[in-house]
């Protein structure tokens, strides 16, 4: 599989979307722009998906809009707390800056994860 990378208008869309809150930490993950928040991935980019972390209620709910899907980064390799955003939901910031809430206020509650440590 080919990697590209995410289009300049979906990092900015991205940018917009990162909240102003001190506990989400910008950073990449395999070239692409994500959050992390307590060492949890929250949102991030990967080639031309925006992708959120929910929990089961939520992404069930968010799956309810039309276009959205779990997020596949590989042909049968689903990230089970991991949607995709629609192309029509990229088009509607207010929409979407509430789901970008949700998924920050459900990864907040998650434990903080813990860098393992490197073999030697």
């Amino acid at each position: 599989m080919q990697w590209k990378k995410s289009p300049p208008e979906l990092i900015s869309l991205f940018e917009e979307l990162v909240p102003p809150d001190p506990v989400v930490e910008k950073r990449k993950m395999f070239g692409y722009p994500c959050c992390f928040v307590n060492g949890n991935m929250m949102m991030g980019l990967h080639q031309d998906n925006l992708i959120l972390r929910m929990g089961e209620a939520d992404r069930q709910e968010f799956l309810t809009h039309q276009g959205t899907s779990r997020f596949e980064p590989m042909k049968g390799h689903i990230m089970k707390e991991y949607v995709a955003v629609s192309d029509s939901m990229k088009n509607s910031p207010q929409i979407l800056m509430n789901w970008v809430q949700r998924s920050l206020d459900y990864v907040r509650a998650l434990p903080v994860k813990v860098k393992k440590s490197r073999k030697q």
